[in-house]
């Protein structure tokens, strides 16, 4: 695991949970993190960081729309 020391003015008003949970959001969402990575990092369980999603304004699941309109296609092809 990477190590990162950063310095947030103490103006940003956010404590280190915060942090912590803005930057896992951020990477699970573009899809650098597993959810379970993600809420390792955060430093809650998935269950919590699922939950927490919401308030990041970053969707439980992430499936990219061209695969999600691939697996459409490939569904109604094998549906007939």
């Amino acid at each position: 695991m990477k190590t990162l020391t950063i310095n947030i003015p103490s103006t940003a008003d956010v404590d280190d949970k915060e942090v912590r949970m803005s930057l896992a959001s951020k990477l699970y969402e573009r899809g650098k993190l597993t959810m379970g990575q993600a809420a390792e990092l955060a430093g809650y369980s998935k269950e919590t960081f699922m939950e927490l999603l919401a308030d990041y304004n970053v969707p439980l699941i992430n499936y990219p729309a061209d695969e999600l309109d691939q697996d459409i296609e490939n569904a109604q092809r094998h549906s007939s």
